[in-house]
């Protein structure tokens, strides 16, 4: 795919609308991989963990969701049409309007062809055009008054990882106190190893590269130990260091953040007899890899699909991030880059070539 700057012209609000300046855009991990097999809705303005101020607001649309002019939110790009089975039973991401694979033409935030007025339907801009007539399953929310854009547009990314360890919860499948492991340490696994503290984990381990400065942060965020995969260069090494610090039986609970392929069949070697293993980093289709399923069998194990997150699991996010905030670095986590055609290509390079964790753009140059 290719990368360019192109203007659009300022939008005429209507009254069930509004335009959001944008302060904050995280570059998430589908980002990357979508950038590398971009959606069949080309061109498209990216951008989905999107924080900004609302500048103008129809009428209709402050009285339907009670936010005004100036208010600090953010966006869920998960929008259901409201209209099938799946958003009537409230799963609106199971929705076919939610899936860019399936429905490319379906319209949400980051992923819509900015060919379609107003154009302005991703967070790598500007501005963003909030459409209640268009979307009206749009999920707002908005973020407590003192809480920095910086911290605040974790917000969506920490909502995938605490959904992942409820569903193990409900599933008896992760308890106080237990050992987890997390797979992958770019900005999910990163905040997978926070998430799983706060809910209860006893012991946090991480497995994933570079030392520098992924391992490391994992570490400032409180893994008590790191496998570097590239160190530690084959599935059996990394089994054995795995088991080498939690203890032979294994782990309670492994959750996926990678992405990679692999993880999976090697996960699940990592995981002690009757534990849990959260599937949530094959957000994008890497493709098939041999399992044999007999182990799942006689290991007896939980496995748990996570997809996403749903309106309510959001709040729990920025709950999370407002009682923890100064307990993590979470600004270390982040790189600012320009909102520039340079400032996104080297933001995007970068977290293809894990030297950042989480790269992030900043639309206007006095947030640098």
């Amino acid at each position: 795919s290719t990368t360019e700057i192109q203007e659009f012209p300022m939008p005429e609000i209507a009254q069930d609308a509004a335009l959001l300046k944008m302060e904050i855009a995280g570059i998430c991990g589908t980002d990357v991989k979508l950038y590398k097999t971009p959606p069949n809705a080309e061109p498209v303005i990216m951008g989905h963990e999107n924080i900004g101020y609302i500048a103008k607001a129809g009428s209709e649309f402050t009285a339907r969701k009670g936010f005004k002019e100036g208010d600090l939110v953010f966006i869920e790009h998960y929008v259901g049409c409201m209209k099938c089975e799946w958003c009537h039973k409230g799963e609106y991401r199971h929705c076919a309007n939610t899936d860019w694979r399936s429905n490319p033409d379906g319209i949400r935030y980051g992923y819509t062809s900015a060919d379609k007025p107003p154009h302005l339907w991703g967070g790598w801009a500007e501005y963003v055009y909030v459409d209640l007539e268009e979307l009206p399953g749009t999920k707002i929310y908005k973020l407590p008054d003192d809480m920095s854009l910086l911290l605040g547009s974790l917000s969506e990314p920490l909502t995938s990882c605490i959904r992942g360890f409820n569903r193990a919860i409900r599933a008896n499948g992760f308890k106080w106190g237990d050992t987890v492991v997390i797979q992958g340490t770019g900005p999910i696994g990163i905040l997978a190893i926070a998430a799983a503290q706060e809910m209860g984990a006893g012991r946090v381990i991480a497995v994933g590269a570079p030392e520098t400065p992924r391992l490391a942060l994992a570490r400032a965020f409180g893994a008590e130990a790191t496998v570097d995969i590239e160190t530690h260069v084959t599935a059996e090494a990394r089994i054995k260091a795995v088991r080498d610090i939690v203890g032979g039986y294994g782990a309670d609970v492994v959750m996926d953040c990678s992405g990679h392929p692999t993880a999976g069949p090697e996960g699940i070697e990592f995981l002690r007899d009757g534990g849990t293993y959260i599937e949530m980093g094959q957000f994008t289709d890497a493709g098939p890899i041999m399992t044999n399923w007999h182990r799942i069998c006689t290991k007896d194990i939980t496995l748990l699909g996570s997809w996403a997150f749903t309106a309510n699991d959001l709040v729990l996010g920025v709950d999370m991030l407002d009682r923890a905030r100064d307990k993590y670095p979470w600004r270390r986590m982040q790189t600012l880059f320009p909102f520039t055609l340079d400032g996104v290509k080297d933001a995007v390079a970068q977290a293809m070539a894990m030297k950042t964790v989480k790269s992030t753009i900043v639309p206007f140059e006095d947030m640098i």
